[in-house]
């Protein structure tokens, strides 16, 4: 399907167009309507509308039985899917395959069955000198925001927009979603699925477009939106913040990271190479948890650098960067690293592939070393597939150098000592640390950052939570 607005129930396209590239080979592959700030202010209204009416009026059973048909109707239609975030993002197959198209699945039935039955609180309440019994009831009861705008990013274009959209039905919201304008196809998608399942008209809505002065600030600082939830990258949250600020309107924002990966002695060193493999250079280091910084005790410092730097020269299936602009961003940060004093390991430049390859926006695996803490490679988010390795000493210098950042998402320990690891992990400043793993996700679990990496978080409860508003009843007996 043709990336089209969603708006009440009715798809539709706009006059103002702007070209869809595939990564891959750089050619046009689709138009995109851009939404004007009429259609934005429609889609609030029809979400108001819906609230007002027959969606503001299901049961919880009745928003978890939507939920799952709309998690079948994604099954259903699974390689549509596949196919069409492949196009988009110029993935490999097998990642849309085995974690993207799924998680969305995953991401609807796990909060149908976690807003299933969701317990609330009592408390019987005595007060001495009131008339009557003295006693009252207190309880409390939870009620939908209200119009929620739900911004989404290009890396995960699917799995990120049902991360949010699915908790915000499930609460009861009526939803503006807008994805990123490189990939329109599969929330275009999701929404044809949403109307197959029958949501009211308006429950659900999409709008495509650009951010700054165009769709995504419209939405944002419209002030019929309730709330804001957001994933991208940290300036662009900076700014969405200033417009919700203008009507107080509540956030929840999973920003970048310019994550820490702790390698120490005592490590798998195998593990530890093949684990930074995949969390430096999966989907290309375009993902927010990938990390960018490894710190090596200086015992094993030589060996791991020479083995990472073999697999990263040995890596070949794997995809372009989502457009030129990220990816000339990407090779400005290679070539700032050589001015700044890297040595390169492996990678530094652009591929060649002797095919259509050769006209997309690709860059290779990259390993630094030689960089200072202060280096600007070292303390920004690149959002490629790179990254500088650093030796430390003892534990606390891995600590210190691992939270010398302003960012805090998510960090990586490698040990087999089990002691170090539960001293070390509740002392680095992130929202989320593995343990001789990397992206092992638990959906009932609070997920996202500290400092520059977000505000609140998400996951299970946590989600519903925010999605919601707690209302407390007191019923004088």
């Amino acid at each position: 399907m043709k990336p089209a607005h969603y708006v009440n129930g009715v798809f539709s396209t706009t006059e103002a167009t702007f070209p869809l590239l595939s990564p891959v080979d750089g050619s046009q592959v689709g138009v995109v309507p851009e939404a004007s700030r009429d259609v934005v202010d429609a889609a609030v209204r029809a979400a108001r509308a819906a609230l007002d009416g027959p969606w503001g009026r299901t049961s919880v059973e009745e928003r978890c039985a939507f939920l799952r048909r709309i998690a079948d109707g994604i099954e259903a239609r699974f390689d549509e899917f596949v196919a069409a975030e492949v196009a988009d993002t110029g993935k490999p197959r097998d990642l849309a395959a085995t974690v993207d198209i799924p998680r969305a699945i995953g991401n609807f039935r796990a909060y149908a069955d976690l807003s299933y039955g969701r317990p609330e609180r009592a408390y019987p309440t005595t007060v001495p000198g009131w008339s009557g019994s003295g006693q009252a009831l207190n309880y409390t009861v939870r009620r939908p925001l209200g119009v929620v705008a739900i911004i989404s990013p290009w890396n995960l274009p699917l799995l990120l927009l049902t991360w949010k959209v699915a908790p915000a039905l499930a609460a009861g919201n009526a939803v503006v979603a807008k994805p990123s304008e490189e990939t329109p196809s599969t929330a275009t998608l999701l929404a044809e699925v949403i109307g197959e399942a029958g949501l009211p008209d308006g429950a659900f809505n999409l709008v495509h477009g650009h951010g700054a002065g165009a769709a995504g600030e419209y939405l944002t600082s419209h002030p019929g939106v309730d709330a804001i939830a957001f994933t991208g990258a940290s300036a662009t949250g900076a700014a969405i913040m200033r417009n919700a600020a203008e009507h107080v309107t509540p956030v929840s924002f999973e920003l970048g990271g310019k994550n820490p990966a702790l390698v120490f002695a005592d490590a798998d060193l195998a593990e530890a190479v093949e684990g930074t493999v995949r969390s430096s250079f999966t989907h290309s280091g375009q993902i927010c948890l990938c990390t960018e910084r490894v710190y090596v005790q200086r015992p094993v410092f030589d060996e791991f650098v020479r083995a990472l730097a073999e697999r990263a020269r040995a890596l070949t299936d794997y995809g372009p960067m989502i457009s030129a602009e990220h990816r000339d961003k990407v090779l400005s940060y290679y070539r700032l690293a050589v001015e700044e004093g890297a040595t390169v390991l492996a990678g530094g430049g652009v591929p060649t592939f002797g095919d259509a390859r050769d006209g997309g926006f690709y860059v290779e695996p990259t390993v630094l070393t030689g960089l200072p803490q202060s280096a600007r490679t070292v303390r920004e988010e690149i959002f490629g597939p790179v990254c500088h390795v650093a030796p430390f000493d003892d534990e606390d210098e891995a600590i210190g150098l691992a939270n010398d950042s302003p960012y805090g998402l998510a960090a990586t320990v490698w040990t087999t000592d089990l002691s170090r690891a539960h001293r070390v992990a509740p002392r680095v400043e992130a929202g989320i640390v593995w343990v001789n793993c990397w992206n092992l996700r638990d959906l009932r679990t609070p997920f996202g950052g500290v400092k520059a990496s977000g505000i609140g978080r998400e996951g299970g409860e946590y989600s519903l939570d925010f999605f919601s508003e707690p209302v407390n009843v007191c019923v004088k007996i």
